[in-house]
């Protein structure tokens, strides 16, 4: 990966890709959670590693895929779970309101007395 400038470039592009596609979803959040709280989801929505590890294995081996590339993929969803909660937690701390909790959770429904039985 570090013998070719071109590699080392890839990185950062592949992360910007990683958390476009998989990040933008989170704008279907945006009318219920708000502007900061979407933002922290979409950095979780986009932390991946395991997914790219097993596509570029299928890759390298299905040879569409060159050493090169798949090492810069693999960096790339390396830095996404090394930054990309820490950018989260921050969007979370840095936010006046904090997150509501209910017993059921921070999305689910609450149930009933009736649902409960």
């Amino acid at each position: 990966m570090f013998a070719s400038s071109s590699t080392l470039l890839q990185v950062p592009l592949f992360l910007v890709a990683l958390f476009a596609a998989r990040a933008l979803p989170a704008l279907l959040y945006r009318p219920r959670l708000g502007d900061r709280r979407t933002a922290a989801a979409a950095f979780l929505q986009a932390t991946t590693l395991p997914f790219v590890v097993a596509a570029v294995q299928i890759g390298e081996r299905l040879g569409v895929l060159p050493a090169a590339s798949g090492a810069a993929l693999i960096a790339a969803g390396l830095v996404s779970v090394l930054v990309f909660p820490a950018a989260a937690l921050a969007l979370l701390r840095d936010g006046s309101s904090p997150v509501p909790v209910t017993p059921a959770g921070p999305m689910m429904p609450q149930q009933s007395r009736v649902d409960r039985a």
